[in-house]
Parts: C-alpha cells; structure tokens; sequence
C-alpha cells in the first residue's frame, strides 16, 4: 500500500472530524488554506451525508442546501454529486428567495425598513398594499401590482426573517442541513444572523461552513472569520496545501503559523525570489495627483524594473506563456499601462465598461471586428460566417467575393495603422462588417454633432457624447488588440484579485501602490503586531491579497516592491521568506 504524502495525512485528518461533527449533530468551520483542496473537503462531505442520512430525508421531503456565491461553484458541485436530488445547490440569492417567497405578508412589513432609498420608492408611488413580492432580474420596483426586489434586499430580508421562530421552523423542516461553501464571504449581517438564530440559539439546524477567512478580498461587507461566542462550532484545520512546493509552503506557513500546512512532497524545492527598489536613487511619486501613489516609483521606472524582473526571471526557465505563470499587479490602471491600452482604459469611467463589455464600442469591436479578423487571416470562413451572421451581406458573385475579401484585407491592416474612427469610418462605408446598431445610432449622434458649430451645442449630454466619442476615436486600434488579448487570458498578466482559486507554475507579484485601500509597507510593519486602534479591517484587506497572490504559484514565486520599504517591514519580509532569498535590487543584476 502507497504511503499517504504528508498533505493527504492532513486532509484525512481534518475529513474524519468533519465526520464526527455530522454523525454528533454539530455546527462546524473547515478552515482550509490556499490550496488545501476546500471543494473535495466539501464534497466528501455531501457524499458522506447522502450515505448516512438519504433515507431520513427522502422519508421527510428534506434536502441538504449546499450554498455558494458562483454559478461555477453552483455547477461543479452539482457535477460532482451527480445532481443528487437530495441536494439542493444554488447560489446565496436563489436558496435565500426560495424559503422568503413563501412569507409575503412579512416582507411587505419588513420592506419599508430596510432602507432610506426603498422608503423613497413607496412614498413615491401607491404604497404597499396587497401586491406580490417578487426576485427575478434584481432592479428595485414598485408599482400596483409588484415588488421586485435587489439581489442586496433578498439577503438583508433573509437577514430579518431568521429571527421569527415560525421561520426558523419552516427553513429546518426544508433544509436540515446547511454546509455554505467560501463562508467567508458572506454577507456579514446574515452571517450574525445566522450565528445567533441557528447555531448559537440551537435550531437543530447543522451548519457547516467551508473556507478560509485569510482568502476574503471581495467586499467589505463580507463577513470574514464567523465565530460563535458560546463556542457553538467546531473549528477543524485543514493543514494540507496541494497546490505549492515545500519552500512556497513554508513560506506561507511563516506568513500564517496559525494553520500550517504540509505539502505533498517534501522532496520539493520550489524557488522563491524578492526583489525591492529600496536602492533607486532616482525620484519617487510624492502623492501629487493622488496620494495612493506615494512612495512608488514613476510609471516608467516601474516599468523598468518588471522589464528587468522578466529578463531575470526567462534566464531561469521561466515560461511565460499565460497558461503556465501569471503577473499580478494591483490595479487595472497599471495593467492597462503595462499591456498598451492604458489610453483605451483611460476613456472610461468604469472598469466593467472594457473588461465587461459593457461599452457598446468595446463589446463591437471585441466580439466582431476582432474574431471575423482572425477567422480571416486563418482561413476559417466557417467561423467567419457564423461571427458575423446576418451582418454580412449575400455573396451573390464573383466580383462580391473579390470585394468582400479586398474589404477584410484593407480592416486587417488599417486595425494596426489606424485609430478607432479610422476603423470606424472604414467600416460605415464598405458595411464589411456592417456596425452593430447601437454604435451606429452612436456614430450618427456623434456626426450629427461634429457638423454643429460648438457653441450651438447647449445640452450637455450631447457635450459629454461629444467630447467621449471624440476621445475614443482617436485612440490607436492597436490598443483595443491588446485589451482583447489580455480578456482571453492570452497574456500573462491579471489583478491580484482576478487569480483566487487559480493556480500557475510561475508567480511574479508587483507590489506597488495605485489604490488608496492598499499600502504594503504599512501592511509589513502592522504583521508582527497589532494595527492601530480602528485599522485591522485595513490590515486584513491588506493582508489577504497578500496571501492570495502569494498562494497562487506552484513552483516559483517572485515579488518586486516598487514601493519603498522601511527597515521595519524588510525585516518582517526576510521573517517570511528567509534572508536569504531577499535579493534586493535586480537593476544591475546578470
């Protein structure tokens, strides 16, 4: 028989108190680190449940409600169990509406309380009557008929209800059995609500929470760490990382000697490297223009440092292709500059409206001018067809083939000469592809304008258009390239809040300023002791990204601080990851 790795012995560990916790009727927290394997911790326990309690609650009509907050967890936890009708996996929102729906006259009552904004909604329409509460699209309504509700309105009820015994009853008698996967980010007012009217009040609901509160980065209404003051859940450590190499581990191991971990082979090295710019003798940002910058070094001399940080890092057999190692950095901004598209990035207020599509432009030119350009110059015409559809106009002979082909040929060229409206005109004139109808009435508002004399302009709506359709126009197209490949995950690039639950064979983390809430010195010189009063929720903010992107490599890690670090914090950083491996300045460096 195969000898268990020292990181299966953990896990085998922690499952069989899990076990125990669920054969004694007991409300439990698996707290389970970067990489200790949460979702097999989880799904074992589901199983483990099916075959202990399927027959009671197919008796009963019961089911076990398994909570996440993705429809991806949703999926793969429905795949992983064979959708056993038994379980009912769903997001937070859908478990929640589906127990509230069926208390209509106390979500009337309870509405009006839950905020200044839905006070105002019913003062100002017919008030609330008899009409029915309903959660579909999550926008906020009223009308005679209908309340329709937020996605926020439908936890914050959940929140409310769970105080009402007959409520409390009702949930029990459907759902016996709770297990809320990433508990850490649950909302923390239904998470206290939870805490109070089914763990510590003994509801004989048995709750099991499933992750890691070091791994909370999204939100600061999440809750963090849930605990019980009567000591009412069983907190079980899983010590194993399944993901890293034994130098990474026990680096993460000094970072948190709360929850150390064992990895799977301790035959394994792994390589770990930091570099900071404390010796640049050059200028850094003082705060001018934003104080979230202060102490880092200028765009271009941070730029310098990756580009030398890359160099090093090739020369010891690093692969950067995007599937095989990540760069993290702190802020979109910084990417964007990085990659090449920051003047795209900067015609936008919000982040969403490129990295989402969410801009009608953006969501044109990345999901047809882009994917027709490619299927062009590969020769794909099958998918060519299907990416325009019935925007391509019928072929009917041979001299519209010639010019159809002529007309991609000149799109292709003119999208890495040209800008955005040299694009944009080329294609309202040859209509290969045709634009989609909302950058064409954009388009017709903008030409409408630009033939007006500017002091005939008065709406200051049009103004705006104006002056945004303009800027975007005149960016070069090449740039809308680069966001597209950094969308598809064909650079190595990402946030270091975009890798959670991702792992590379190689990390590089750059760690500079950019975002007011993120200040690393200071995070380094808070670790070994206490924030300020009215600070941990800084600290921990700070702290978690830290060891979220820290957590993410398997073989390789390597950090660059192009902020300024004090004595204090490089003491801290050479604690962590051993003196040793404190490189320094890598300016200079063969």
């Amino acid at each position: 028989m195969t000898e268990l790795s020292p990181a299966e012995k953990s896990s085998v560990k922690a499952l069989l108190e899990v076990y125990a916790a669920i054969d004694g009727g007991h409300c439990f927290r698996l707290e389970a680190g970067a990489g200790a394997g949460k979702t097999y911790s989880l799904i074992k326990a589901l199983k483990y449940l099916i075959q202990k309690k399927s027959k009671s609650l197919s008796i009963n009509d019961q089911r076990i409600a398994c909570i996440s907050y993705t429809n991806v967890a949703k999926n793969e936890i429905r795949d992983r169990t064979d959708n056993n009708p038994l379980i009912f996996s769903d997001t937070i929102h859908t478990f929640c509406w589906s127990l509230l729906q069926k208390f209509q006259v106390k979500l009337r009552e309870i509405i009006p309380e839950l905020s200044d904004k839905w006070k105002s909604r019913i003062d100002e329409s017919c008030g609330i009557a008899n009409q029915k509460v309903k959660y579909d699209l999550g926008f906020p309504s009223i009308d005679d008929e209908t309340i329709s509700l937020h996605h926020d309105d439908v936890v914050a009820l959940m929140a409310k209800l769970l105080e009402h015994p007959k409520f409390q009853h009702l949930l029990k008698n459907v759902y016996p059995i709770i297990l809320i996967d990433e508990y850490q980010d649950t909302d923390a007012t239904l998470a206290q609500s939870i805490v109070d009217n089914l763990i510590d009040n003994k509801s004989g609901v048995l709750v099991g929470l499933f992750g890691d509160h070091w791994q909370k980065i999204y939100g600061s209404s999440a809750c963090g760490l849930i605990q019980s003051d009567n000591d009412s859940i069983i907190e079980i450590s899983k010590n194993a990382n399944f993901r890293s190499d034994k130098n990474i581990v026990e680096c993460l191991n000094r970072m948190r000697p709360e929850l150390p971990q064992s990895e799977v082979d301790p035959e394994s090295t792994g390589n770990v490297v930091v570099f900071h710019s404390n010796e640049w003798n050059g200028a850094r940002r003082t705060g001018a223009g934003g104080g979230h910058w202060t102490d880092d070094l200028f765009e271009e001399d941070a730029h310098r440092y990756l580009e030398k940080v890359h160099e090093l890092m090739v020369k010891q057999g690093w692969d950067f292709d995007s599937n095989k190692t990540k760069i993290l950095m702190l802020t979109n901004n910084v990417l964007a500059s990085e990659q090449g598209y920051r003047n795209l990035a900067d015609c936008f207020n919000s982040t969403d409206d490129y990295l989402k599509k969410n801009n009608a432009y953006i969501k044109f030119f990345l999901d047809v001018i882009e994917p027709v350009s490619y299927a062009f110059e590969q020769k794909l015409y099958g998918e060519l067809f299907q990416v325009m559809s019935q925007k391509f106009p019928h072929l009917n002979k041979q001299s519209d083939k010639k010019l159809w082909s002529k007309n991609l040929g000149d799109l292709i060229k003119l999208r890495q000469t040209g800008t955005i409206g040299d694009v944009l005109d080329f294609l309202d004139i040859s209509k290969r592809p045709r634009l989609s109808n909302k950058v064409e009435q954009y388009e017709s508002r903008y030409k409408n304008l630009v033939e007006m004399d500017s002091d005939d302009i008065d709406d200051e709506q049009d103004k705006k258009h104006l002056s945004k359709i303009s800027k975007l126009r005149g960016v070069d197209y090449k740039e809308v390239i680069k966001l597209g490949r950094y969308i598809d995950e064909k650079t190595p690039f990402s946030t270091k809040h975009g890798v959670k639950g991702a792992q590379f064979d190689n990390v590089l983390v750059v760690c500079g300023r950019g975002w007011n809430h993120y200040n690393w010195n200071q995070m380094l010189e808070w670790f070994d002791g206490a924030p300020p009063a009215g600070k941990q929720g800084t600290f921990e903010r700070n702290r978690n990204l830290f060891y979220v992107a820290c957590s993410r490599s398997k073989h390789n890690l390597t950090l660059l601080f192009t902020q300024e670090l004090s004595n204090e914090a490089l003491l801290v950083l050479s604690d962590m990851f051993e003196q040793g491996n404190i490189v320094g300045e890598p300016l200079g460096r063969e």
